[in-house]
């Protein structure tokens, strides 16, 4: 039976690199009578929930061209001539028009971000509401509020993915290079994803309108996710670490849990690459001179934490004073059967309350430097201790000095080291696990370590026990007291249980 179409997606196993995501899993349109191809913006990318470009003949206009055309040749023209006219402007704007190296980035319209900002739509924003009171462990109102304006999230407030989170990257610049459009389910796991560049063509298209002038000259752009998401914060906080994970839902997980950078100067800065390819020189760059937390999704075959690492690898080369530490934690905690489903870090904290995380103790040594010591009641004092925690009820923030006779203000002439680029090597967590470490090396150096492979819970190996028992002891002496690798020192002792049990 003959199809009633002539353009259809072609059948079968073939992929082709997706013009987005540049992923092969693009699958292009055909003409069913000739059997060739479309030209090869015309197609559908599989991966739905992490990219899903489609760029369709029937809705962008082609086959109406086409049509047009044959009719032409026949004497008769039914296409209506505005519409033809601006259909024939975008096919040449968008398939014609390719940015060659050096062409200047064209970005995206100001004014149009900013009407994804405005206050009412939060409470139809899913995402938002679904952190305020659906997930496992809500957040306090003030803290959303935080995560909100740090990264400017926004809402589509009508149209098809009215209620949808957006997600702008912004360049170090403060340049929109485009904006991402989410749309969730009430456990904030991703339903759809669009780009707000793209809803807006399809939308003239439906209306038969024109496209609005920036919106063709933003269309030439050749690559639209240029940029890391959060990436306007590097030049506000100069001398925060940073965080590096795959998507903006991560980076905004990350924040929410172990603090915002404005807090503290050893708080992470957390910022979202986009998708697994878009770990690259171009858009990492703009890291050097920093330390850089790396925390790769999970992958089947643990391909996408290799990959990245043997780039960060080659990057540092590059990068003077760029220090790229990959964490493995998601590797070891996730079972290997939802390995294939792209398991990230933030499906692994909304499982956690938040309160948790939220207590940071810092150790600050202030001798060299007497324009940030504290008054002392003992001369030879040398050493302040500062605890920040959070109250659950009006996230107030306490600050405690070992010394009741410290006043609060110098306490936070401490906190404000974001301007001190000094500060960072003389800060310590002063909760540490030296106890908790010197007991592992010493059960460790003394028990008879497995030469075979074990297993070391219900849902993982250990494949080599003496490396895995190395790895694990250099991270936690590294990273002494920090919470994040906190995960690093159970194992370790879940292990020496295994062991001496």
């Amino acid at each position: 039976m003959k199809t009633e179409y002539l353009y259809i997606l072609e059948k079968g196993s073939k992929k082709f690199p997706c013009p987005e995501c540049e992923k092969r899993s693009f699958v292009r349109y055909i003409n069913t009578e000739t059997r060739e191809y479309l030209p090869k913006d015309y197609g559908r990318c599989d991966r739905e929930s992490k990219c899903a470009y489609h760029l369709n003949p029937y809705l962008d206009g082609y086959a109406a061209i086409i049509q047009e055309e044959k009719q032409r040749a026949a004497g008769v023209t039914t296409v209506n001539t505005v519409k033809q006219k601006y259909i024939y402007s975008r096919r040449r704007h968008l398939n014609s028009f390719k940015a060659h190296p050096g062409t200047k980035t064209v970005y995206f319209d100001f004014e149009t971000f900013k009407a994804t900002l405005k206050p009412e739509g939060y409470e139809q924003n899913l995402f938002i509401q679904n952190l305020l009171s659906q997930i496992k462990f809500p957040f306090e109102a003030d803290e959303v509020t935080k995560v909100i304006e740090l990264y400017r999230l926004g809402t589509i407030t009508e149209g098809y993915r009215e209620g949808a989170v957006t997600f702008p990257f912004i360049d170090i610049q403060g340049n929109i290079r485009t904006v991402q459009v989410k749309e969730f389910d009430m456990d904030n796991h991703t339903k759809r994803t669009d780009f707000l560049h793209s809803i807006l063509e399809k939308n003239c298209i439906r209306n038969t309108e024109p496209l609005p002038e920036w919106l063709k000259a933003y269309a030439s752009n050749e690559k639209k996710v240029s940029c890391l998401f959060g990436e306007d914060l590097l030049k506000k906080y100069p001398f925060n670490p940073v965080a590096l994970v795959e998507a903006p839902k991560t980076a905004v997980y990350g924040s929410l849990y172990f603090g915002f950078p404005e807090e503290s100067s050893q708080n992470l800065i957390w910022l979202a690459v986009y998708n697994k390819s878009s770990f690259s020189f171009d858009k990492l760059k703009v890291l050097q001179g920093r330390e850089v937390y790396v925390f790769p999704d999970v992958s089947k075959d643990g391909s996408t934490f290799r990959e990245w690492k043997r780039k960060a690898d080659e990057f540092e080369k590059q990068l003077p004073g760029t220090h790229f530490i990959f964490s493995d934690l998601l590797e070891y905690l996730v079972p290997d059967n939802d390995k294939s489903k792209g398991y990230d870090l933030a499906d692994y904290l909304i499982q956690k309350d938040w309160r948790l995380f939220k207590k940071q103790t810092l150790r600050i040594k202030t001798e060299s430097h007497p324009e940030s010591r504290c008054e002392s009641k003992s001369e030879g004092q040398s050493e302040k201790i500062i605890t920040i925690t959070k109250n659950q009820n009006d996230e107030a923030q306490a600050i405690k000095l070992d010394e009741a006779s410290n006043p609060p203000a110098k306490a936070k002439l401490l906190l404000e080291s974001h301007k001190k680029p000094y500060e960072k090597k003389f800060r310590k967590y002063s909760e540490t696990w030296d106890k908790e470490i010197q007991a592992l090396e010493n059960f460790f150096t003394e028990a008879e370590t497995p030469d075979h492979p074990i297993k070391f819970n219900t849902y993982s190996n250990i494949s080599d026990v003496s490396k895995f028992i190395k790895s694990h002891l250099s991270v936690v002496r590294a990273n002494n007291g920090n919470p994040i690798f906190l995960p690093y020192l159970s194992r370790l002792q879940q292990l020496k249980d295994r062991i001496g049990g």
